[in-house]
């Protein structure tokens, strides 16, 4: 009976429990907002008095179930805000809006093998968020960064489709070895081309490694900096779906003025030019084979989440039509990235698929007769204005009296010029904890890069060479495919005020390559173009008409750093890499790359405590080497033989082979390429970080310079030239960033923001030993009159200097030869230093100013302390040619008749100052809509205006061009666009 009682009364205390339990358990609800007081989903509501948390929804709200009898303390945090703490009280709805950071010093960056929050950085790092990016019609990513980092030169040289900028990081540091920088995007590593896979709107953050300490952990493949791309991904228990849309009207910003066919008629008649010559026409080629571009810009993104896995795909398509007939580019991109939790959370699985297609119509280039070969918009430039563009008979003009004369117009219309490239890149992460900051991760990368390339020119195309052979095509395919894999184990581990974060890497990669090369003349029609070889003549076939290759390259790396902050205010970062490469000679495979570097938080100190000054204060130092093998090919190292018809035989792998030759020479000894560079930097912040910026000054050293030098037929010397390891170049340079809100209130924001670069270039040495063989040299022409001298910038021109005109209206030059004819060798006396052909300094000015849901920015930008040849000026302002061609408007009064040589007189400044972006927009927030919760509306305007002295089409040329030498770009377009973004609900 005892026993039925005490579980009655038993079960009846375990009901009153549970009902007493459920009765504590308070509801604490609220809403999320941002600083325009518009709904943040995703972020996470954490309690202080317990473990429970959870993410706001997709109209801000929360709910948080506490066993707290009372008010609790919560913290929300959203990365780019601050973290809030906010007391709530059960049964009371609060509204909790959340500020921007203003210091973003524990913001996540991206350093290579792991990430690290910038407070704790001690290399340097330079990050753009995607708020920071440029707005507008962007066809590749590197668009989005013009101007946004100190020391990231980016120059974009013409305006034709598809064509990517070309950037540099802290200046030129190799001749040969190569420029550009690493790029990784999402922990896939590859060249430029990679950022055609990436949609410019799914961009989250690019942090760049500008100095050898941060991208040493690199090595081989990080000398010339690194540019890290993160794409964004979706949080866990959120759904967004997002349609992203840009059109821009593309128009010509200048052009060239040549005389028209009244004043080409009046010149050349008062020249004395054969009234042969004008055929009475009046054709402007420059506005016949130009036009208003358009560039379209759609992205689809969706993702998702819940219970440990989260997903975020996108649609891309990209659309250009250039603004000269018939070029255009268009790319399609398709990607997805999923991360899957497992384990009790201890292993993180993460995946990327990408998967995109590129056409490009190229202008035709190489064109024109064997004096002036180039583009096909300067052809417009040579053709007369009185010559007609078709003859009597319907087909496109030719002059007979013209040696290797071309139509434009014809060339434009008729030649198909195509490249289709496919790419394809996938990878796998696996993270697992092991145990306590302890753990081990796997990742691979599989990229693949298919090109097809098809060349025709028809009889019609007036094109000297396909007339003569009746038409002429080519096809060449080629073929990319990367691997990469490591293995990774990491520690993170607080010990009291000291924090340890290591990393131990293996690294395996191998790239092969593979292509073949056909080509064909003499076709019966022109139906099929390029795509059935087989239909042209068997008898004008030549030497190289058909070649294939296949090669590969391997690199094998082993890699360690430790990252150790006492008490956060001292930070340590080292790290050590040892790359194996097969492209190096039988005796340096393998080069050791290390670097230290060392920061000190003084605003954390004790005696800074007191103080309002300082908001932030960090001195950092390293140093770091690094490795470069960009520009080799495979087989550089080892002697090869190729076909030579002139040659009777050649004794080669123990046996002697007829009509061929050595085509290069053996270098067993042909190692890495090193840079050694220091940095000394400062970060800081005043009055609360209302003004902010880094300095850094830094000095590199690349050594054992690769190049391909001169050496005597004698000896072990089969051949004239060598790629080898000669000589030495400095470059040291000043950095500046700063940041100033003028106005930071609740709704308004004015930002004054820019940086600038001083770089002083040098080259150290030249001379050296090959093989026993002294180099001895300290001057190396480079063209366009610039050459590599010892103690000089890379580039430094040594020139003939303009005197005037002589009776004949000749013109006539400085010499010391009474005779009046300049020497015109290398080290002649006659030549004059005169400037450099790469800038001293760049700039740029990136003001913004948000005021409630109405935002606008703009970016300005230059560089100067350069000398720019203009070879299309000089071409066509030489009266004695206006027979055959056309000439500028400016020849007349410049009067000059001849001109021998090249001279100081087209040596023009390269300082520019370029508008280069304003974009204005307003957020239209629509959570009453039912299915569109937001939609921002934007005008963007690029390349508005430009301030210079110089007198061709733009200044702006190819950052890789040391000699300087401009012989006519596509045109450089002025672009005026309309942007959308929908977030649905």
């Amino acid at each position: 009976m005892k026993k039925i009682y005490l579980y009655k009364y038993g079960l009846a205390m375990l009901f009153l429990m549970c009902a007493i339990h459920s009765f504590a358990q308070n509801t604490f609800t609220g809403k999320v907002l941002d600083e325009t007081k518009q709904p943040l989903v995703g972020a996470t509501v954490r309690s202080k008095e317990g473990s429970q948390s959870t993410v706001t929804d997709v109209n801000g709200v929360f709910k948080l179930v506490n066993a707290a009898a009372g008010q609790i303390t919560v913290t929300i945090t959203f990365v780019g805000y601050d973290v809030t703490e906010q007391v709530l009280s059960p049964g009371i709805n609060a509204t909790i809006q959340l500020k921007p950071s203003s210091r973003n010093l524990n913001d996540v960056v991206v350093v290579g093998y792991g990430t690290a929050r910038k407070s704790d950085l001690t290399g340097s790092v330079s990050n753009v968020t995607s708020k920071d990016l440029n707005p507008g019609p962007i066809t590749n990513p590197l668009q989005q960064l013009e101007g946004k980092a100190a020391g990231v030169d980016i120059t974009q040289s013409g305006s034709e489709p598809g064509t990517a900028p070309t950037v540099r990081i802290r200046g030129i540091t190799s001749l040969q070895g190569g420029n550009d920088p690493l790029v990784v995007v999402d922990g896939v590593q590859g060249n430029m081309d990679l950022f055609n896979q990436v949609p410019p709107s799914e961009i989250a953050s690019v942090d760049i490694l500008k100095d050898a300490s941060a991208t040493a952990i690199y090595g081989s493949r990080g000398a010339p900096g690194v540019i890290i791309v993160t794409t964004k991904k979706s949080a866990a228990g959120k759904t967004s779906v997002e349609y992203t849309e840009n059109s821009s009207l593309d128009v010509i910003a200048k052009k060239l003025q040549f005389l028209d066919a009244a004043q080409w008629t009046q010149e050349a008649n008062s020249l004395g030019v054969d009234v042969s010559a004008n055929h009475g026409s009046n054709t402007d080629w420059y506005n016949l084979l130009t036009r208003n571009g358009y560039t379209q810009n759609h992205t689809l993104a969706f993702g998702g989440g819940a219970n440990g896995f989260n997903y975020r795909a996108s649609l891309t398509a990209i659309n250009q039509s250039g603004t000269v007939i018939n070029s255009k580019f268009s790319n399609y991109i398709g990607r997805i990235t999923a991360t899957q939790k497992a384990l009790d959370d201890k292993l993180t699985l993460t995946m990327n698929l990408n998967s995109g297609t590129n056409y490009y119509t190229y202008s035709p280039t190489g064109v024109g007769n064997a004096a002036f070969t180039s583009n096909l918009i300067t052809q417009a430039y040579v053709a007369r204005p009185t010559d007609p563009v078709y003859n009597t008979n319907g087909n496109y003009y030719v002059d007979p009296n013209v040696f290797q004369y071309s139509n434009p117009y014809a060339v434009a219309q008729t030649v198909s010029n195509n490249n289709q490239i496919n790419n394809l890149f996938g990878s796998l992460r696996a993270d697992l904890e092991i145990y306590k900051g302890l753990s081990v991760g796997w990742f691979g990368s599989w990229r693949k890069i298919d090109s097809n390339n098809g060349y025709y020119a028809p009889a019609a195309s007036t094109l000297t060479s396909a007339v003569s052979y009746n038409g002429q095509a080519h096809i060449n395919n080629a073929h990319t495919d990367e691997k990469l894999m490591d293995i990774n184990l990491g520690y993170k581990r607080d010990f009291g005020v000291n924090h340890l974060d290591a990393v131990l890497v293996y690294e395996w990669q191998q790239q092969t390559y593979n292509g073949s090369y056909s080509a064909a003349r003499g076709f019966i029609n022109d139906i099929a173009t390029y795509n059935a070889l087989q239909l042209g003549t068997l008898a004008n076939a030549q030497t190289g008409d058909v070649s294939s290759y296949k090669n590969d390259r391997s690199l094998i790396s082993f890699l360690g750093r430790v990252n150790y902050s006492y008490n956060n205010r001292y930070l340590l970062t080292a790290s050590f890499r040892r790359d194996g490469s097969t492209v190096f000679g039988a005796n340096n495979k393998w080069g050791n790359f290390p670097s230290a570097s060392l920061a000190w938080r003084i605003d954390q100190e004790d005696f800074m405590k007191s103080q309002r000054l300082f908001s932030n204060l960090k001195f950092r130092v390293g140093y770091g080497v690094t490795g470069n093998q960009q520009g080799l090919f495979p087989q550089n190292s080892i002697p090869l033989v190729g076909q030579n018809p002139t040659s009777p035989t050649v004794y080669f792998g123990g046996a002697l082979i007829s009509n061929y030759a050595p085509s290069q020479n053996a270098n067993p000894d042909l190692k890495w390429e090193t840079k050694k560079q220091t940095n000394i930097g400062v970060d800081f912040g005043f009055f609360g970080d209302r003004l902010t910026g880094t300095v850094d000054a830094f000095t590199s050293n690349t050594d054992n310079l690769l190049y391909n030098y001169t050496v005597p037929l004698i000896g072990q010397f089969l051949t004239n030239s060598i790629i080898a390891n000669v000589g030495s170049l400095q470059n040291r340079g000043l950095e500046l960033t700063l940041s100033y809100d003028v106005i930071r209130g609740k709704d308004t924001r004015l930002t004054l923001a820019g940086n600038g670069t001083l770089l002083k270039n040098k080259v150290l040495s030249l001379g050296g030993n090959i093989q026993g063989f002294d180099v001895a040299t300290d001057y190396v022409s480079l063209g366009s009159n610039a050459y590599l001298q010892v103690g000089k910038p890379v580039g430094s021109y040594r020139i003939l200097q303009h005197l005037g005109k002589d009776a004949n209206n000749a013109e006539t030059y400085v010499t010391q030869n009474v005779n009046g004819v300049p020497d015109l060798s290398d080290r002649s006396a006659d030549r004059a230093d005169a400037g450099q052909s790469l800038p001293k300094y760049t700039y740029a000015f990136t003001p913004s100013f948000t005021y409630k849901n109405f935002d606008a920015s703009m970016v300005w930008r230059g560089s100067g302390g350069n000398k720019i040849y203009n070879g299309v000026r000089q071409q066509f302002s030489i009266l004695q040619y206006i027979g055959k061609s056309n000439v500028l408007q400016s020849a007349i009064p410049l009067g000059i008749e001849s001109a021998q040589y090249n001279s100081d007189l087209w040596l023009e400044d390269g300082d520019y100052v370029r508008w280069q972006n304003l974009s204005i927009g307003y957020r239209f927030n629509l959570t009453k809509v039912k299915y569109v919760n937001a939609l921002r509306l934007s005008v963007t305007g690029q390349n508005l205006a430009l301030i210079t002295k110089y007198k061709g089409l733009d200044p702006e040329l190819v950052g890789s061009n040391l000699s300087g030498g401009d012989y006519g770009i596509y045109p450089r377009t002025r672009t005026f666009s309309v942007g959308l973004n929908v977030i649905f609900k």
